[in-house]
């Protein structure tokens, strides 16, 4: 590996052209790899495990309805993915999870040649995106906002950035509140990737390139090396370099991470990963608004300074998992992560105040250093009194947060003013400015959980109930106020579930859930001394849905949902400048889902959520009746792939959302939109396939996302991209 990331590191300081540096990284990739698998046949073998197929680490669920085992299908070019797990932390079907759940498997991100999470979620009905303020992922699901809710197989990935799916299997994004499963937020739901693992059963090596129209492009490598029936390793790597529509922009990402899975005696099972990934890019806030939408004519213009705003971001992740049977009936499994976050942003910013004529700026530049360890067991058993079934789960988790933060803002005029008015132009001229402290923070956080749940089948009848408890204890100093806060949080969060089979392949539920928010913001990073004493907020999530599977390769979803959140800070009208826990919203909506596929050839994945959120009592924020921001009424998402032959297909794709509010403020729309995509995709041979994506066919002017009112993204244009791909 050294040898690799080395090379690397030389080709990119050259500043080799984009072929040089794609065979270069090719002929590492393909170098290191051949050693590694050498080497690993010259190793001590372990214990054989003939049975491993049947383990639960694999990544698809097996094509039936009732409980068992999580297998890999092994099937190419299908969207279903039967695994539940994630929702249970149980080896649970999705058809029998009581909640509404988007699954994008590997198949339908390499069909739309995604290699962003960002780009992902575009397909998910219920989620909208956020700018994220140009350097992060930030998303609204079902109307709650979030930066934090991001998981990597069930474990808090929570630190605010761009997350690559070069090593990711697929992405699941679990519907309304999750308290139980995940912890503190998750009230609207969360993300969580599923990563790839290293396979016992055939050694596979994939290589692939694709480049785009405005001259982004990525190449990638992936290598699985089983060297007997115990011991496999898999390297995952990619190299990407970023370009758009918008002016200046650029940017490159580089990531590797390697895996190991070993079978250490009959009963036993040990997983290992590491992700090393280096983001840099330039920070796009995007354009300003004017006349209650956003500016027009200027969706190429960029409102910052080319020299100045720039992010980059380095992540370590490390993880172990251990699983163990007992039994037929009895398992567990122990997970251990650690995570080091170090990111630095800086930008010029257009805030509100735009004419005709000339565009107001802001700015300033933030550092974050965050360590984050968590530790998660869980006992599982699968057994049966009498003519009951029972499915139990018992855990525990513990985790540590250690987040230093700084934040530095622009001054203008000789360093007498916050912010400043230039003339409108295509190229903006930025006048030159200083820079002041403005926030300086540390914080510790530790929590500790347990929970326990109960999965009952009394046949056409199951019956899920739970209930996790959570310490929270977060402790942070503010070194400009010079103020020391703390706050200590202990929470009950219920979950209760119904599901009525009047078939193996039919379920009709009902379910309630709780989860809960202190009141610090979901970074956690400083504690201000109004927050220090009120207690968190609180998502209760009513839902009641069908899931139907007509065959092994379909699935038909419908659910009906509330979710209200309470406890958000409102004025209290007897004392001014203070604040009580009297605000709540509200969110109600359905969603509608096809996944499969329904004739030999098609591949869909086709959703519409409705949803109507407002505040129902005053916040901090807004007045009661207002609506959500960024919570479109309607919204469609499609994507189809059809196999015209076994060599030649054809693949399509919408998305449509209805006029949304860029902020509570209510007084910036961005308007409707539809976008229309397609592909083709061509097996030249056994081995080599190429692939054409176009993004926008119709060369639909749109907004799709904001970070408030004066910081709107226009879409990009009409953009092809060619893929090509070998497998050997």
């Amino acid at each position: 590996m050294p040898h690799l990331v080395l090379s690397l590191i030389i080709i990119l300081n050259r500043g080799c052209s984009c072929k040089s540096i794609a065979f270069g990284l090719v002929r590492e990739f393909l170098i290191f790899t051949a050693t590694l698998r050498f080497a690993l046949l010259a190793s001590v073998t372990l214990v054989p495990a003939p049975a491993l197929a049947d383990a639960a680490v694999d990544t698809d669920a097996q094509r039936d309805y009732l409980p068992g085992n999580i297998v890999v299908t092994g099937q190419r070019d299908t969207y279903v993915n039967e695994d539940g797990s994630t929702g249970t932390k149980t080896p649970t079907p999705i058809i029998d999870v009581p909640q509404a759940i988007t699954v994008i498997t590997a198949d339908q991100l390499e069909d739309q040649g995604v290699t962003s999470l960002n780009d992902a979620l575009r397909f998910v009905p219920g989620v909208s995106l956020e700018t994220g303020e140009g350097h992060r992922d930030e998303v609204f699901i079902r109307g709650q906002e979030t930066t934090a809710d991001f998981y990597l197989d069930g474990l808090r990935d929570d630190a605010q950035y761009y997350r690559p799916l070069y090593n990711v299997e697929r992405v699941e994004v679990l519907k309304g509140a999750n308290a139980l499963i995940f912890g503190r937020g998750a009230g609207g739901g969360a993300i969580n990737r599923v990563a790839k693992v290293a396979e016992f059963d055939m050694a596979e090596y994939t290589l692939g390139a694709q480049v785009d129209t405005f001259g982004a492009f990525a190449v990638t490598g992936d290598a699985n090396m089983p060297t007997g029936d115990s011991l496999a390793v898999r390297l995952t790597g990619t190299y990407e370099e970023f370009d758009n529509h918008r002016d200046f922009y650029d940017g490159r990402f580089f990531g590797i991470s390697p895996t190991l899975s070993a079978q250490i005696g009959p009963d036993t099972r040990l997983y290992a990963y590491y992700t090393y990934d280096d983001d840099e890019r330039v920070v796009d806030r995007g354009i300003p608004s004017i006349d209650g939408g956003p500016l027009g004519g200027f969706d190429e213009t960029f409102f910052g300074d080319r020299d100045y705003n720039f992010s980059d971001v380095a992540v370590h992740v490390a993880r172990t998992r251990l699983e163990h049977d007992f039994s037929g009936a009895w398992s567990v499994n122990a997970s251990l992560m650690f995570a080091d976050y170090d990111k630095f942003y800086a930008n010029i910013v257009p805030t509100s105040g735009t004419t005709d004529t000339t565009v107001r700026l802001g700015g300033y530049e933030s550092g974050t250093d965050r360590q984050n360890l968590i530790g998660q067991v869980n006992l599982v058993g699968q057994f049966e009194t009498g003519s009951l079934g029972h499915t139990m789960l018992l855990g525990a988790e513990f985790g540590s947060q250690d987040t230093d933060s700084t934040r530095n803002r622009a001054l203008f005029n000789g360093g007498a003013d916050t912010s400043v008015t230039v003339a409108l132009d295509d190229t903006i001229s930025i006048p030159s400015f200083s820079l002041e402290p403005q926030r300086a923070s540390a914080s510790e956080l530790t929590t500790l959980s347990f929970y326990a749940q109960e999965q009952l089948d009394i046949g056409i009848l199951q019956l899920v109930a739970g209930v996790r408890y959570d310490r929270f204890d977060l402790e942070s100093t503010d070194f400009i106020a010079s103020f020391d806060g703390a706050r200590v949080d202990e929470r009950w969060s219920p979950r209760f579930g119904a599901i009525l089979k009047p078939q193996d392949n039919l379920s009709i539920y009902a379910s309630y859930a709780e989860s809960f928010l202190p009141q610090s913001g979901d970074q956690f990073t400083v504690l201000g001394q109004q927050d220090e004493a009120l207690d968190p907020e609180t998502f209760e999530n009513i839902e009641a849905g069908i899931k139907w599977a007509p065959h092994p390769e379909l699935l038909l979803t419908a659910a009906i949902f509330r979710l209200t959140r309470s406890n958000t800070t409102a004025p209290d009208p007897a004392n001014t400048g203070l604040v009580i826990l009297a605000g709540e919203s509200e969110v109600d909506g359905f969603e509608l889902g096809a996944v499969g596929e329904p004739v030999d050839g098609l591949s869909i994945s086709l959703g519409y959520a409705y949803l109507d959120g407002e505040i129902t009592s005053d916040t901090t924020s807004a007045l009661a009746g207002t609506t959500l921001q960024q919570v479109p009424k309607h919204q469609v998402t499609a994507w189809a792939r059809y196999d015209v032959t076994d060599r030649l297909g054809f693949g399509a794709g919408l998305t449509h959302l209805s006029k949304q509010f860029a902020s509570l403020s209510n007084n910036v729309v961005l308007p409707s939109y539809t976008r229309v995509d397609a592909a083709v995709f061509y097996e030249a041979t056994d081995a080599i396939s190429l692939q054409l994506n176009v993004e926008n066919l119709l060369d639909e002017d749109y907004y799709p996302s904001a970070h408030g009112d004066n910081n709107i993204q226009p879409g990009a244009p009409l953009n092809a991209s060619i893929g090509a791909r070998l497998r050997f």
